[in-house]
């Protein structure tokens, strides 16, 4: 697990974490056990991140601005 504070990011196991990709995992989640609450935050989470959505899942360190 990696944290660069300068930018404010996490990766895991070479992973970057984005907020959108979160959001989606949470939004599924939430949607599976009926749980408005996850829904919504993850929802939010996504639409912060929605403008770096062609990354979410892309593998590597990923050294974009």
């Amino acid at each position: 697990m990696h944290y660069d504070a300068a930018r404010r990011r996490l990766w895991i196991y070479g992973q970057r974490c984005h907020h959108g990709a979160t959001g989606a995992v949470l939004a599924a989640a939430g949607a599976v056990v009926t749980a408005p609450a996850l829904v919504a935050t993850g929802a939010v989470l996504m639409a912060h991140d929605w403008h770096d959505r062609t990354v979410w899942f892309k593998r590597g360190w990923q050294n974009q601005p």
